[in-house]
């Protein structure tokens, strides 16, 4: 039987391509997201897609996706938080610099904690009991640090969350992983072109020689939504062809 799957941040980049990646192998896909024109625009392509818009940082907006998942579904077999971001660029020259940071870490751990704990919490009753799955997007920047630390903490945050959700929904029959990416192209997080020796550095770091791309992603959240993946659970995986060892 087709599953329903649900990604926040599906319209585009990682989420999109875990949207198609999950559509192909036949499950119903629910995009959420805070572009109603984006979303539309990707269930679209998706056969029989569905989307809501709607602000996770906000508690209200949350309980309306959460009620119209509810509402036209039911049961959540897959919760997939691709949602995220670092806010764009922070204004500099304040005569108080606290502001920029009040700004900066407020507005990241808004995009990328609390938009997956609010959804995950309201969703929680809904997940499938046994074999549901909830599957967290982190980053490499979570276990090295960047140069964007606001973004690497609020990545970190969730890891001791999904760890936590583990144990209590592991009696369910429900598992909860994290997935670390690390330089992915085609995406919009990077904004752009790096520059070539930019772009050589980051791929000096993989074992693998070369930079990821959201299929890469798409397809580890695929299989540790599967049953092969049943007894996986409260772990990160790293999809950063090594970079997060170093070189």
């Amino acid at each position: 039987m087709a599953r329903t799957v649900v990604i926040s941040g599906g319209g585009t980049g990682i989420g999109l391509a875990a949207a198609e990646t999950f559509a192909e192998g036949g499950d119903r896909v629910v995009l959420l997201g805070r572009r109603a024109d984006v979303l539309e625009r990707a269930a679209a392509s998706l056969p029989g897609a569905a989307h809501c818009a709607g602000d996770l940082g906000d508690p209200v907006d949350v309980r309306r996706v959460a009620d119209f998942v509810e509402r036209e579904y039911g049961t959540v077999d897959v919760l997939v938080h691709s949602a995220g971001g670092t806010g764009g660029a922070v204004p500099d020259g304040h005569e108080d610099p606290l502001e920029d940071l009040h700004q900066e870490w407020t507005v990241n751990f808004r995009l990328n904690t609390l938009t997956a704990v609010l959804l995950t919490e309201a969703l929680q009753g809904h997940l499938a009991t046994p074999g549901g799955r909830v599957l967290f997007l982190s980053s490499i920047a979570a276990a090295r640090g960047s140069g964007r630390p606001a973004y690497a903490a609020a990545k970190a945050a969730l890891h001791p969350y999904a760890f936590r959700l583990a144990r209590v929904l592991g009696p369910r029959g429900i598992t909860v992983n994290v997935v670390s990416p690390g330089y992915v192209e085609e995406t919009d997080f990077f904004g752009g072109d790096f520059p070539a020796d930019h772009l050589a550095e980051l791929i000096e770091e993989t074992a693998t020689g070369r930079i990821g791309h959201p299929g890469d992603i798409a397809r580890t959240l695929h299989f540790l939504a599967s049953s092969a993946a049943g007894h996986i659970t409260a772990q990160v995986i790293q999809v950063n062809g090594g970079a997060e060892r170093g070189h």
